[in-house]
């Protein structure tokens, strides 16, 4: 893991038993989040400046966050789900409304992400955190003739060397922008017709891989991946060769918001969080170290020009238009479960 969140982790602690011992008790905020999704200069910082510690606790997938907090998991601050999760969140009464008048740097927020993709257009319930799109990342020196299309999962000559993400909604969702359907279709012929296209590409891949297909690609283990751009630019600072693209029939973006849980020890501190990662400072250092992209108006001027360039992460409108938001679909997410289970159980 490029990051080495372990070593991070280790000196939290470390942290941790040093005040412990100092006697001092400070503040705590506690945040769950995604693995190695915040700058650790930031964690320093926010700790400073707010006299308290940050503990984090960590999630592989929304619907892992889900099960935990509905088993009863409480002491959480600030979560970091994402958009479509939210909606399930605040209908469940697991979030609160957040209160504007603590969170000043709203005022940099990318109105035009606002009022075109966001859920939550009012910031009533949430603030944008980082957005991505998902896409193939391949490595050059090893995958000639690449198209920037789902159909690279066709291609026999790399079977075994390929990885579709492991999840139902990223997934189905790209066999269904190759057919050119949405990724929020309810239609049922459309869902089935999308199952049969995974079931084809999966002859050909290794496997369904949403974790470590980053760390396989940079060994080469694998040559070409179903990928999130940010997996597959950490990746590159490993591997030179690693190249990645938005394909043309579209595809999905992802955008993680931060939220404040209903039973939030430290309701006042966590609003203070949020308006802190929504510092157009603090967002630009926390864009170029994760590389996502913060819907952070202001801070668009303050990365660096490489950064600013990357048009994998500033999408120009013709391919905005073929991409979507994975929506939450209520009781229809069981017509995406029960595909998935067909794909995964299919010879």
């Amino acid at each position: 893991q490029l990051h080495q969140p372990m070593k991070h982790t280790l000196s939290l602690l470390a942290a941790a038993l040093l005040l412990t011992s100092c006697g001092e008790k400070k503040p705590e905020l506690h945040l769950y989040t995604w693995d190695d999704y915040l700058n650790p200069e930031l964690i320093t910082k926010f700790e400073t400046e707010y006299n308290c510690r940050l503990v984090i606790d960590i999630f592989d997938s929304n619907e892992a966050m889900l099960a935990k907090l509905k088993a009863g998991a409480t002491g959480y601050d600030v979560l970091v789900p994402s958009s479509y999760m939210v909606k399930v969140l605040a209908r469940e009464k697991m979030i609160i409304e957040l209160d504007h008048a603590r969170l000043t740097n709203l005022q940099h927020v990318d109105s035009e992400y606002l009022t075109g993709l966001a859920f939550d257009k009012e910031m009533k319930w949430s603030v944008p955190y980082m957005l991505a799109p998902s896409g193939i990342a391949w490595l050059s020196d090893r995958v000639e003739n690449v198209e920037p299309s789902w159909k690279m999962f066709e291609r026999e000559d790399l079977k075994g060397r390929m990885t579709l993400l492991n999840d139902s909604r990223e997934t189905i969702g790209a066999a269904l922008k190759m057919l050119g359907f949405s990724l929020n279709t309810t239609d049922e012929t459309q869902i089935s017709q999308a199952k049969d296209l995974v079931i084809k590409w999966k002859k050909n891949i290794a496997k369904f891989e949403s974790d470590q297909y980053d760390g396989g690609l940079a060994s080469a283990e694998f040559f070409l991946s179903h990928a999130y751009a940010g997996d597959a630019f950490q990746a590159q600072e490993d591997n030179k060769a690693i190249k990645f693209a938005v394909p043309r029939e579209g595809t999905s973006v992802a955008c993680d918001d931060l939220v404040i849980s209903a039973t939030a020890p430290n309701p006042e501190l966590a609003h203070s969080f949020v308006n802190f990662l929504t510092d157009p400072a603090n967002a630009a250092v926390n864009m170029e170290y994760i590389f996502y992209l913060a819907p952070n108006k202001t801070a668009y001027d303050m990365v660096s020009p490489e950064f600013k360039e990357n048009d994998a992460l500033f999408l120009d409108d013709e391919t905005m238009k073929k991409c979507e938001m994975v929506d939450d679909l209520g009781e229809k997410n069981a017509l995406y479960n029960k595909a998935w289970d067909e794909i995964k159980a299919a010879q």
